[in-house]
């Protein structure tokens, strides 16, 4: 898969979701990123780990996010996760703890925590 990159503006930051799996505890972080361009787009990103820096997810930040995307089915629906494995500011700042290389990725939407409408996220 080709390496996925989007640049846009933080507009929102999501609480952090925290749970524990059959491979052990994990937390996640959704973030709302912004196009720019004549028709922006709003996308939702989720960073996995420990990894999250206060200081580069700051609202009215611009952002330079590497992902990966992924689907999977679930009781017959499909689900698309925005997967980022690098956050870091635009331009040439240099932003500080902004590498998710080494976050693990979740796979097991089960174990996720039990919810009302039994989704896996």
């Amino acid at each position: 898969m080709a390496n996925l990159q989007l640049t846009g503006t933080l507009v929102q930051v999501l609480p952090v979701q925290k749970g524990v799996g059959k491979n052990g505890e994990w937390k996640k972080q959704d973030i709302i990123v912004q196009t720019d361009g004549q028709f922006p787009k709003k996308v939702c990103v989720t960073i996995w780990g420990d990894k999250v820096s206060e200081s580069v997810l700051q609202e009215g930040k611009q952002l330079n996010i590497s992902f990966d995307i992924e689907s999977r089915e679930y009781n017959g629906r499909w689900y698309t996760d925005v997967k980022a494995w690098k956050v870091e500011l635009a331009g040439n700042a240099p932003a500080a703890d902004n590498n998710y290389n080494d976050i693990p990725v979740q796979d097991n939407f089960t174990d996720a925590g039990d919810t009302a409408d039994d989704l896996p996220f």
